[in-house]
């Protein structure tokens, strides 16, 4: 009977050990779910499997509950990120701003700055149509070299600056050569002089010189045509432009006047 007592009190407490230890495990996790470390390892499982619109509220979720927690503000991060994902240029833009405003010494506001840039850079119109765009990425691309230039993202700015000068270029060619087709010949040089002056670095300078040229030649400006085309000819000597512009001048006084103007311009 005392056996039966012994064995009955044992497996009570093997019992009442085994449910103190369930209730220990089960509290356990409960706090390890209510910790941000926890729900943003949760997010961003959801993030990286492209479950963006369950990602966004677990993230907003976490800023809610968390609000003063380094989390908190790399979740605001993942949800301008989403937008831009989603190609919603316009929230992300406005989020990536407010996280400026909100954290002005966090450690990755090199990459906040470039990201500004990006959205408007992915939003860049052909030159035939609006450059709103144009204006706006340059200036968001110099922003992040101006204020970080030694971050891994300045490089980059830099060679997306070259690709919408050249995009700003193309644009300032096209409508310069409107005008010269229309026979305003003013208006269309100024567009050329645009190009020569600011935008040297891209592949429209060649075509600019020879279309000022042109512009020169049906003016009447037949030293300035001469000057310029000796110009166009000493830098882009393999140049079909060159080519274009030769032809078109030694119309004027013959091939030998125009050789010798040219080594008279570099002689001085």
């Amino acid at each position: 009977m005392i056996k039966k007592i012994i064995c009955l009190i044992l497996l009570y407490l093997c019992i009442s050990c085994s449910n103190n230890n369930t209730n220990s495990n089960i509290d356990k996790n409960k706090n390890q779910l209510s910790e941000p470390e926890t729900l943003y390892k949760l997010a961003k499982i959801n993030f990286d499997g492209e479950n963006f619109e369950l990602a966004r509220e677990q993230f907003k979720e976490i800023k809610k509950l968390f609000p003063l927690s380094n989390e908190a503000i790399q979740s605001e991060i993942m949800i301008a990120f989403i937008d831009y994902i989603k190609l919603d240029y316009e929230n992300a833009i406005l989020n990536y701003k407010k996280i400026i405003n909100k954290y002005p010494s966090h450690k990755d506001l090199d990459y906040i700055y470039y990201m500004i840039a990006i959205c408007n850079y992915e939003q860049l119109q052909n030159e035939g149509l609006d450059g709103y765009y144009n204006e706006l990425a340059l200036n968001s691309f110099n922003q992040v070299i101006r204020r970080f230039p030694e971050s891994k993202y300045a490089k980059d700015s830099r060679q997306k600056i070259i690709l919408v000068k050249s995009n700003i270029a193309a644009k300032h060619m096209e409508i310069g050569r409107f005008y010269l087709n229309n026979k305003k010949y003013i208006a269309a040089l100024n567009r050329f002089k645009i190009v020569v002056d600011e935008f040297s670095m891209t592949k429209f300078t060649p075509e600019a010189l020879h279309r000022m040229v042109e512009a020169y030649y049906e003016m009447g400006m037949h030293e300035d045509s001469y000057n310029t085309a000796t110009l166009l000819g000493y830098n882009y000597p393999e140049s079909k432009w060159y080519k274009y512009s030769y032809n078109l001048v030694e119309q004027i006084d013959g091939e030998e006047t125009f050789l010798k103007r040219i080594r008279n311009f570099f002689d001085g």
